[in-house]
């Protein structure tokens, strides 16, 4: 007993404290990789010194004597504050998460590398001219400068994710900042799942009058009807093949990244606002991360005379732009416009040769590639990548496209992203030089992907827009006209060339004084060209329309206001006709129904209202909808406005409601009050039976997930970054949840990303604000110190007077030329 005794009382006073001790060394050592505020260094690829001075806000002003010195500069810094996600993305764009993450992203991983992706960065490199590769070399040099750094004495040169998944940055080239780019164009590309689902309920029998009730236009929109898939394509008929939804569920790490895009934008003239100079807004839509997609910075080079040049706005970590902000003469915001840049075409098989598909001219072999997958602690995954005359082969599981084609064939894919020419950077290059809205307008020609609405107004006084992008043009023939897939071996389905850049859309300075945009349809009926059928629910766009069209003396704080507004004017067109199908009924919940009958369809944080009813619009979709879609259920299951007038409405294509799996005949009024029983339930067990304590927000809360820890408690609880907000899907602050994650349904996964407002009278007093903070690094200060802001609307300046960002600056960086 006494050597037990002995025992224990040694490992107390020996193994513990060496634990703890070992504990708080680890702490240290990951701590001591934060980025110090101050420094200095030698880059050999610097042509004169440069500093890079961090303000309060951890907000890098980034001084040299040359575009090259100061990209060189902006890419030292990103690597400091956002190394891990840049790294996450590359390898995103290169199809190599598995390396990384193992055989959780091994789906992920063949479809970039099915549609080539990286391949087509590669090209885009090979395209641009020495004046741009320069620029884009000077920025990669400075990645290079910090990965090739000496780390401090005792301490990790690298953040904690690099630490503690054993990994080890490559050098970076030039191809990888083209493809961190076009994940953008991933992320922000939604018809091809748009054309995955009319291909679905085609298959499920669905006429197209039906599918219109589920995926309908714009009230100013007239496409032409559908044609009958089943025989277009030769889709089979009869009960699915099980296990659609199980494929599905396989490219859950490819959904984080195809998070599709929102945005609002919008410019009023100076004759109305206070000032007598245009102001301009902006808040692009994206998925929610920690760290925040965006870095904010200030880019400045100073000319030999005493001159400079400006740029301040958001850059992309991993990119040398400042793709939202300003210059010293312009502002610019973006929203994505949705055309219609990808087509899925349906190739057919040689019955006699499986390496062969069916083409106008007959039967032509596919290009085919060998690519292995490499996976951490698994096997290498291998696979032949297939290549059509229209694009790659998509994984034949993809959206669970095998359980719908038509046996014998593929799904192929054109997408003007893949496009080996695309100079995308080159016109983001070139925002350093435009000085006036006409500059905007014509310099924007190198501009392929994504397709983005861009509002502008310059300091002289002048308003505008421009659509650019590559935007195919579709045979008067085609009835599909891009809305579902295609059939390959029909010449009438192929693309037949480009809208040229001078047939864009393209707008100056309107009689109304205003400009905006907000995802739903930019052109009127008399522009000849198409550019897609599936533009966003205009609720957003109205309610812009409302608040700013006719107002007059404008000002920065109430387009603030704009910004941050909580009304949901698409739910104050569908409550009160749910609440008038279930008035008078025993069977439902008085109380609550009396709290719905008195909101005033704000969706503010605080109150419970919102909450309510989001619950109820949730259980009335999956009541209305899951027996009629059955495996297509889970795609589709989001907030349906405009689509849920129609099956309420006197004139449904369908019996919506009635739940064809039972044998009674359900009525809408039936099926709501069971969804509002269901709602009601849901929120029980997920907040407790008091309902005194339940609001919006508590449900309802930014989620910023960190790649990949937010998989993984309880690193999650340190590592994401999240706060209570108001808004929703459809109000201009926007809110967006996913309904099929039952964890929490509410929260948002995908919103304002980003918020920039522009007085063109002084530039400096421009505000910005992103989502969570300047630094990567978990141990930072400023990893979440924007979120709170953020949440409340709040925003920061960034001058490029020195005399404006001096005070409480955090430190300095010098930079040097090698001697």
């Amino acid at each position: 007993m006494r050597r037990i005794i002995k025992g224990l009382l040694w490992i107390v006073f020996s193994l513990i404290p060496i634990a703890l001790l070992a504990s708080v060394l680890g702490y240290v050592w990951l701590a001591r990789s934060v980025t110090p505020a101050t420094g200095e260094m030698t880059l050999a690829e610097l042509s004169a010194p440069v500093t890079i001075t961090r303000d309060k806000n951890a907000v890098p002003h980034i001084s040299g004597s040359s575009v090259e010195d100061v990209l060189t500069a902006l890419g030292f810094v990103h690597a400091q504050e956002r190394l891990w996600q840049m790294e996450i993305n590359r390898m995103a764009g290169q199809g190599r998460l598995s390396e990384l993450f193992g055989d959780k992203t091994v789906f992920t991983d063949r479809f970039i590398r099915s549609i080539g992706l990286y391949e087509s960065a590669e090209s885009s490199v090979a395209s641009l001219d020495d004046a741009d590769r320069k620029k884009i070399d000077a920025y990669v040099h400075g990645i290079n400068a910090f990965i090739d750094s000496a780390g401090p004495t005792f301490g990790s040169k690298y953040s904690p994710e690099f630490v503690i998944l054993g990994h080890a940055p490559e050098k970076w080239t030039a191809a990888d900042v083209i493809v961190t780019l076009k994940l953008m164009s991933v992320s922000l590309a939604a018809n091809i799942d748009d054309e995955v689902l009319r291909l679905k309920f085609a298959r499920l029998g669905m006429s197209d009058a039906e599918i219109t009730d589920l995926e309908p236009p714009v009230m100013d929109d007239t496409p032409p009807p559908l044609p009958d898939l089943r025989q277009v394509l030769g889709l089979p008929s009869g009960t699915l093949r099980a296990g659609a939804v199980e494929d599905e569920r396989q490219y859950a790490s490819l959904n984080e990244i195809m998070s599709s895009g929102a945005s609002n934008n919008w410019v009023v003239g100076g004759a109305r606002t206070e000032t007598g100079k245009p102001i301009l807004a902006n808040d692009p839509h994206l998925g929610l991360s920690a760290p925040a997609i965006w870095y904010l910075a200030h880019l400045q080079v100073k000319n030999a005379d005493g001159s400079s040049k400006n740029l301040v706005g958001v850059t992309l970590p991993g990119a040398p732009l400042v793709l939202l902000g300003r210059n010293d003469k312009v502002a610019w915001g973006f929203t994505n416009t949705g055309s219609d840049v990808q087509d899925i075409f349906v190739e057919r098989i040689n019955p006699g040769n499986p390496n062969e598909y069916q083409t106008p001219q007959g039967f032509q072999a596919f290009e085919k590639t060998s690519v292995s997958i490499k996976v951490k602690g698994g096997d290498t995954v291998d696979f032949d990548r297939l290549v059509t005359r229209h694009g790659p082969v998509l994984p034949a599981d993809y959206r669970g496209l095998d359980h719908y084609l038509p046996d014998g064939t593929v799904a192929s894919l054109s997408w003007t992203a893949l496009a080996g020419d695309d100079r995308t950077i080159s016109a983001g290059l070139k925002l350093w030089d435009f000085a006036s809205l006409a500059d905007f307008q014509n310099g924007m020609r190198d501009f392929v992907t994504p397709m983005q609405s861009i509002v502008i107004a310059d300091v002289e006084g002048n308003i505008g827009l421009i659509a650019p992008g590559r935007v195919p043009v579709r045979d008067p023939a085609n009835q599909i006209m891009g809305r579902a897939p295609s059939p390959g071996w029909d010449a009438t389905y192929d693309w037949k060339g480009y809208l040229p850049y001078d047939e864009l859309p393209r707008t100056s300075n309107p009689a109304a004084g205003v400009l905006a945009t907000a995802n739903t349809k930019i052109v009127d009926a008399n522009y000849p060209h198409f550019l897609t059928f599936d533009w966003d629910e205009p609720w957003r766009f109205e309610r812009i329309r409302t608040l700013i069209y006719g107002a007059s003396q404008q000002t920065l704080e109430t387009n603030r206001k704009v910004q941050g507004d909580a009304y949901e004017n698409g739910y104050a067109a569908l409550l009160p006709i749910m609440l008038k199908l279930v008035e008078g009924r025993s069977d439902v919940d008085l109380d609550i129904l009396k709290q719905l009958n008195s909101w005033d369809f704000v969706e503010d944080r605080a109150r419970i209202e919102p909450l309510l009813f989001n619950a109820w619009l949730r259980m009335a979709t999956k009541r209305i909808l899951e027996d009629d879609l059955g495996d297509a259920f889970p795609s589709y299951w989001q907030g349906h406005v405009d689509a849920m007038l129609r099956w309420l409405g006197p004139n449904p294509a369908r019996d919506w409601c009635d739940d064809r799996r039972t044998p009674e005949k359900e009525s809408c009024s039936d099926i709501l009050a069971l969804a509002l029983g269901d709602a009601v339930k849901d929120l029980d067990t997920r907040l407790g039976s008091d309902r005194s304590k339940w609001n919006w927000g508590s449900l309802h809360y930014a989620y910023g997930a960190h790649r990949p820890f937010s998989q993984v408690s309880p690193l999650d609880q340190l590592f994401n970054v999240t706060v209570p907000a108001s808004g929703g899907a459809f109000a201009l602050n926007r809110g967006k949840s996913s309904f099929t994650d039952e964890s929490n349904p509410y929260r948002i996964t995908h919103g304002t990303s980003y918020r920039g407002l522009f007085d063109l009278a002084d530039l400096n007093r421009s505000t910005y604000i992103q989502t969570t903070g300047q630094s990567g690094n978990v141990f930072s200060a400023n990893y979440r110190d924007f979120a709170q802001k953020w949440a409340n609307d709040e925003a920061i300046t960034i001058s490029t007077d020195e005399k404006g960002y001096e005070d409480g600056l955090l430190g300095v960086w010098r930079l040097k030329p090698r001697d």
